[in-house]
């Protein structure tokens, strides 16, 4: 399984919405909406990853919320 999958997995047992995707350059992005105490617990699980992930780092950028998300899903 692969870091996508879990980051999936994790954002829909808190209950959040949004998206991950890999990124060209290797990196992960992400993009969740929910309560702040939500998101710290998803930022918590994205700092650590699943079984077999090297995280090197993890930037968090704080906004508002769209309200466009109906679930949470793997984007390309």
């Amino acid at each position: 399984m692969n870091f996508r999958y879990y980051t999936r997995r994790e954002a829909q047992r808190l209950s959040l919405t949004g998206w991950v995707r890999n990124r060209p350059e290797g990196t992960v992005e992400v993009i969740a909406e929910g309560t702040r105490a939500q998101l710290e617990r998803l930022l918590a699980f994205l700092r650590v990853g699943p079984p077999a992930a090297r995280v090197s780092g993890v930037e968090a950028t704080w906004e508002k919320a769209s309200g466009e998300f109906a679930a949470f899903e793997i984007r390309g």
